[in-house]
């Protein structure tokens, strides 16, 4: 056998995956028997529903959801899909072309691009991001074309930067956003969907926060923008929105073309969702909108708890208006993010992930979650009062 495995260029490229080295820290550090507060990944704690636990029960004692599973889902998922898509954003999806399960979106994302990117095409994607994307360009071949989100323009991108680029094939769009937590409001998904129309840009929008949303403002999709389904695809989860995180189950939607796309990538690498966990999911889109907004107070209360316990250290910082991320400039006292989180895990064990994690524009920030009970927060505020 070689003594040694030469990695393909394009894992070269990579840069290390953010949240696995954080929970190898932390990990490490549990392991050391401290009591660790996770303020790092965002992993819901509420746990999912009963009625939609039963569900996936009463399917998997079904012998005939044992069998592969259509990579293009049930029909009744994505006849649910679509009724709770018209629902919520009023905005009518064919169940047959304009939607496409998937095993989380995050595959969907990281996938796309091998059906509509040829090397060295330019694909613009925002700093700070979620890293995914930058492992989707890179193994598509795809050439990054790094937009600064700058807190001064509510961490939306340039339109007027967007308008200068050449030759651009795709955007990721993120909103509500993370890390930074920012919503884009719907006239600016207008103007940004007109100049994608215009220069023929695929627009990419990663959705997964639509329901984690504060003060009763419900954000936008881009595909109720008119003429948005020219050239946009969307794609929803639902890990937070029904607190399904490790189900490993969410959709594609919008443009019929981008969706075969998707699907002929999908097709060739891996099989459907498992069909139990797809009945679940008709289930949990089924679910009154009440439980919905019981988990949205809870997040509400928890970032009000959050901010309020920071702002007592005279830490200030930003109330988010949607996702379940607090996204801060860092205290004066640390010269950049890598250090605060370090100094965060060291003395106060708290993990918290830092902002140059997400791209170079992310320095100077960190990221908190609001996915513990309000008892843990307020522990994390009084451990921070002792070290800051």
């Amino acid at each position: 056998m070689p003594s040694h495995i030469d990695f393909s260029d394009r894992l070269k490229q990579l840069p290390p995956y953010l949240f696995v080295e954080i929970d190898k820290a932390k990990r490490a550090a549990r392991a050391a028997g401290r009591d660790i507060i996770d303020l790092g990944i965002g992993d819901p704690d509420t746990g999912t529903a009963q009625p939609i636990i039963d569900a996936l029960k009463e399917a998997a004692q079904n012998p005939a959801n044992h069998h592969y599973a259509l990579d293009a889902g049930m029909p009744a998922l994505r006849q649910a899909i679509s009724f709770w898509f018209s629902k919520r954003f009023s905005v009518n999806l064919d169940p047959d072309t304009e939607i496409y399960p998937l095993i989380g979106s995050k595959e969907g994302l990281s996938h796309l691009p091998l059906g509509v990117i040829n090397p060295k095409d330019k694909v613009i994607v925002p700093d700070p991001c979620y890293p995914g994307y930058l492992g989707a360009v890179i193994f598509a071949g795809g050439r990054l074309v790094r937009l600064p989100l700058k807190e001064r323009s509510g961490f939306l991108p340039d339109l007027d930067k967007i308008k200068d680029l050449k030759d651009i094939k795709l955007m990721y769009l993120n909103y509500p956003n993370n890390p930074t937590a920012a919503v884009a409001p719907k006239n600016y998904l207008e103007q940004l969907v007109q100049i994608a129309r215009d220069r023929g840009i695929i627009l990419v929008s990663d959705l997964a926060y639509s329901e984690i949303y504060f003060d009763n403002e419900k954000p936008s999709s881009v595909l109720e923008v008119e003429g948005a389904k020219e050239i946009a695809i969307e794609f929803h989860s639902f890990s937070k929105t029904f607190s399904m995180t490790g189900w490993r189950i969410g959709w594609a939607c919008g443009n019929p073309e981008l969706v075969k796309a998707l699907a002929k990538v999908k097709s060739n690498i891996d099989s459907g969702i498992f069909q139990a966990i797809q009945i679940a999911g008709i289930t949990a889109l089924q679910m009154p909108e009440e439980k919905i907004e019981r988990l949205r107070a809870m997040y509400q209360e928890r970032r009000d708890y959050l901010i309020h316990g920071l702002r007592s250290l005279d830490w200030k910082i930003p109330p988010p208006k949607a996702t379940f991320y607090v996204w801060g400039k860092i205290p004066k006292k640390f010269p950049d993010s890598m250090t605060a989180a370090k100094f965060f895990l060291e003395e106060a064990n708290i993990v918290a992930t830092p902002g140059v994690g997400f791209g170079e524009q992310g320095e100077g920030y960190i990221r908190m979650t609001i996915t513990v009970p309000k008892e843990r927060i307020n522990e994390a505020v009084e451990r921070l009062r002792k070290v800051l």
